[in-house]
């Protein structure tokens, strides 16, 4: 962390107490110091993973509880079957810029980042129109995972093709990036989320390799994960051996384990997607739809309609809850938002379809490929496919 910060920062650093003996000393922060430094975001999570404190288990100053130092998200992720140095370092650099991005959020209105981007031109016709926030949350997480040294390729639902990243080894991880799921909503504060994957590189480093890489099947992921933003910030991440959930805790900057081994219930009785679009739908859907509002479905329960109209939030809700989340039309990408979610779903006992296979069998043709996706508890999702004719395929698209 030293060696960071001073190719960084021109401020002195502290000298941290590498004695203390009080439990707050995983509180400490380079904030507290006045740095105004690049390594800022990294350091405080950083920092705070490398420190040992005698009080974590010997109790808190005062005669309070013991702190359990297990709880902090890299504590947590060192024990997984899968985690590598690699994994856990991507897994740091996703977190810095998730902590940032989330500042930046709450912040938007008072620095005036509400709004469409300008000066920012595209001919790729399967990109969404690009708010500021976008790109702002799009350059935070390219330049955290840059600077891991651990990522030689990203590809991002703002960019058109894929970048490398200049000096880091072929033989890297490849990430793949929707840096702010939901951003439709956002000056009216609905929540929004990060959604990333990554996977390993075939260590090749050219433009057309990089490409090639980014198109994988969901099931070569390493690891995939989402950071919502709401009235918590939470982080939920699998390796490949369950799903996890941490919370910023706002006082120490620290992501804290709050959901472990999180589990899809095998059914639920809320379905997430718009209602308004049912004239439109196919007749599978529909009558998949008409059967569990009335109550006629597998489970005989009336289900509830939910839909906020982001995916991680409503994918968040259905992970906690139960049920489905999900798009008929081609509308949600794989590579960047499908494949991440199916992988998770999966990991906590769920599953991903996109109304007739397995969303991680699905190779990918291009970047930006678009498809139907359907998430959630095991049987919601095997019942809805039982019906046929899920899927709302053609060109028609909604002007709101």
């Amino acid at each position: 962390c030293a060696t960071v910060a001073r190719r960084t920062c021109k401020l002195p650093l502290p000298r941290l107490a590498a004695t203390c003996t009080g439990a707050h000393c995983r509180q400490i922060r380079w904030r507290n110091y006045g740095c105004r430094g690049a390594h800022r975001p990294a350091l405080g999570l950083l920092a705070a993973s490398q420190l040992r404190c005698k009080a974590a288990s010997a109790g808190m100053d005062g005669g309070q509880q013991p702190r359990d130092s297990c709880r902090f998200l890299l504590d947590v992720l060192r024990s997984d079957a899968n985690a590598t140095p690699e994994l856990l370092t991507f897994t740091t650099a996703v977190a810095a810029a998730g902590r940032v991005i989330s500042a930046k959020l709450a912040r938007a209105g008072i620095d005036g980042h509400y709004g469409m981007a300008k000066n920012v031109e595209s001919s790729c016709s399967d990109r969404d129109p690009q708010k500021m926030l976008d790109v702002i949350a799009n350059d935070v997480m390219k330049e955290s995972l840059s600077a891991s040294g651990v990522v030689c390729v990203m590809a991002s639902e703002e960019d058109e093709e894929p970048v490398n990243v200049p000096g880091a080894s072929p033989e890297g991880l490849v990430a793949v990036l929707d840096p702010l799921d939901g951003s439709r909503n956002i000056e009216v504060s609905i929540p929004t989320g990060t959604i990333f994957g990554a996977y390993r590189s075939s260590g090749a480093h050219a433009r057309f390799a990089a490409a090639a890489d980014v198109l994988q099947p969901g099931t070569h992921l390493l690891a995939a994960g989402y950071i919502l933003y709401s009235s918590a910030c939470i982080l939920v991440i699998s390796f490949g051996s369950g799903v996890h959930g941490f919370t910023l805790d706002p006082d120490s900057k620290e992501f804290v384990l709050t959901n472990p081994s999180m589990k899809l219930p095998p059914r639920g009785q809320v379905y997430s997607l718009n209602d308004a679009r049912y004239n439109d739908w196919p007749a599978g859907l529909q009558r998949y739809i008409n059967d569990v509002r009335s109550g006629s479905g597998e489970s005989a329960k009336q289900y509830s309609s939910r839909y906020v109209c982001s995916l991680v939030a409503d994918f968040h809700r259905t992970l906690v809850y139960g049920g489905w989340a999900g798009n008929p039309r081609e509308h949600l990408r794989l590579v960047y938002e499908a494949n991440p979610l199916a992988f998770l779903a999966e990991q906590a006992g769920g599953k991903g379809s996109n109304g007739i296979s397995r969303i991680l069998d699905i190779q990918p043709a291009r970047l930006h490929q678009r498809v139907p996706l359907f998430l959630g508890s095991r049987l919601d999702i095997e019942e809805l496919e039982s019906y046929g004719n899920v899927q709302q395929l053609g060109s028609k698209k909604y002007d709101v």
